[in-house]
């Protein structure tokens, strides 16, 4: 199986990547400017090959090259975010941290998919794009966090619609939820080891036939409520 990862140079990419990797298959890891751990699975396993990608940005011809005729899996992981919990309150929260976590979180998701749809496998292609409880309305009791839940949230809406109009095509979209994992982007203070939150990930992706696509799916099986 040919996997796609973005965001795989560290926290839960970097897990993906390991998993896929362990589990036989190719995996095609997108970085953006530094590919830190990677680099050393690349002298570990001949099925990894790197890829330098802001998915901010339109894919170059030679990334494009680079890729294979058909892809298996896309993993859309790569995200953002933004200013510390104080800085996204109702307050202090800017519209330029709201553009810039939206970017990240939820139009690049949508160009990574724009970009590869064609090479998506017919019937039997995934795309699972990682997205989080905080973007779900019926979950937030808390408030705050404008931005990232908002596009969090905006993330969910556009891949049901994936699923809408890509089912036709035999492709499958699940939105998940790994959790909230010790990674750096939470200074390490998550309850969910990495690898415990990508097992239980990969887990729903191997069987995504048992899941409405378009599903909001938690780590541990969990459907999660808009």
């Amino acid at each position: 199986m040919n996997v796609l990862i973005t965001g795989a140079g560290r926290g839960i990419g970097l897990g993906f990547t390991e998993y896929y990797l362990k589990h036989g298959h190719t995996v095609y890891a997108c970085y953006r400017t530094e590919s830190g751990k990677l680099t050393t699975l690349c002298d570990q396993y001949n099925d990894l090959n790197l890829l330098q990608w802001d998915v901010t940005r339109p894919a170059s011809d030679s990334l494009l090259q680079s890729l294979p005729g058909h892809i298996d899996l896309i993993i859309n992981n790569a995200g953002i975010y933004g200013p510390k919990k104080d800085g996204q309150s109702l307050q202090k929260v800017t519209p330029e941290a709201m553009h810039e976590v939206y970017e990240v979180d939820c139009i690049a998701p949508l160009r990574v998919v724009q970009t590869l749809q064609e090479k998506l496998s017919r019937p039997g292609g995934v795309i699972a794009n990682i997205s989080s409880k905080m973007g779900s309305s019926g979950d937030n009791t808390s408030g705050g966090t404008y931005a990232y839940r908002a596009a969090k949230a905006a993330l969910v809406i556009i891949s049901k619609s994936m699923a809408v109009d890509l089912q036709p095509e035999g492709i499958s979209v699940i939105i998940l939820h790994p959790g909230w994992v010790r990674t750096d982007m939470v200074g390490l203070t998550g309850l969910v080891d990495v690898s415990e939150s990508v097992a239980g990930m990969s887990g729903i992706i191997e069987n995504i036939e048992n899941y409405e696509s378009g599903a909001f799916v938690a780590f541990d099986g969990q459907i999660v409520p808009y």
